[in-house]
């Protein structure tokens, strides 16, 4: 581990709770390049612990960017600046010593802030509950894996399931739209045999839950797909699209 250290000033969002009034707080840090962006948080706690002071509220879980727990706004980026990572795999190497650091919960009206850091992102759960899944009767797992399906489908499928449900495309919309989320759920199963008997009624669904939660509309600035941790394409909101209006089409039930 490198024995330089890096001088920060950190601005971190102190919010006590969800009905209470935030402000920006400062805190002169010392680290190591080596630390990640968490590390540096939990070093910050452990001082202030010292001192008998309220500890940083944020979540994590994994630490490896599967879980999706951690997001972050650093500096006005979800994860923070370097793209296709989570912020606990963000490593302190990539700020300068003496810089100026912004952090910041998710900020949507579908993410309300608990505490501090930590926001309220169970509104994606809910969309998940409706349709992220497939409940009719595939067979058992060596009857669906002989179900032949190309090479670039399945690829595309699996491309859709990286999400991990961290909403930083939520978090850098202009319009704090889940659609990114939302079509890369339906993706995942609309390009598969086992995930046809339930598409109608899976998209319709899930669209319907993601308005309900109050997520705003998608306008297509691609800022979702630039700062998604998992490099999620756009091209599944439009495969969403597609199968929305196929249902509403088939359901007789355009508004």
């Amino acid at each position: 581990m490198s024995d330089v250290k890096l001088k920060l000033k950190l601005k971190i969002w102190r919010q006590p709770g969800s009905d209470a009034v935030g402000k920006l707080v400062d805190y002169d840090v010392e680290v190591s390049p080596d630390d990640s962006f968490l590390e540096m948080l939990d070093q910050i706690n452990e001082s202030l612990e010292k001192n008998n002071q309220e500890p940083i509220v944020f979540e994590s879980d994994c630490r490896e960017g599967i879980c999706g727990a951690c997001g972050l706004v650093i500096n006005g980026q979800p994860h923070g600046p370097v793209p296709r990572i989570t912020t606990c795999q963000l490593h302190m190497r990539h700020f300068k010593n003496g810089d100026t650091i912004y952090v910041e919960p998710f900020r949507a009206k579908a993410f309300p802030v608990l505490k501090d850091l930590l926001v309220d992102r169970t509104p994606l759960d809910k969309i998940l509950q409706v349709g992220g899944f497939v409940s009719i009767n595939t067979g058992g797992v060596p009857d669906a894996n002989e179900i032949p399906i190309a090479k670039d489908v399945a690829a595309q499928s699996f491309d859709a399931a990286a999400c991990i449900g961290c909403g930083a495309c939520v978090a850098s919309c202009k319009n704090a739209s889940a659609m990114l989320f939302v079509s890369a759920k339906v993706s995942q199963y609309a390009l598969l045999p086992q995930g046809q008997p339930e598409r109608q009624r899976r998209v319709e669904a899930m669209v319907k839950a993601m308005d309900e939660q109050g997520f705003g509309s998608c306008t297509n600035t691609y800022a979702c797909e630039a700062e998604c941790p998992k490099g999620i394409s756009i091209s599944n909101i439009a495969r969403l699209n597609r199968d929305f209006f196929s249902a509403k089409l088939k359901s007789k039930n355009v508004s």
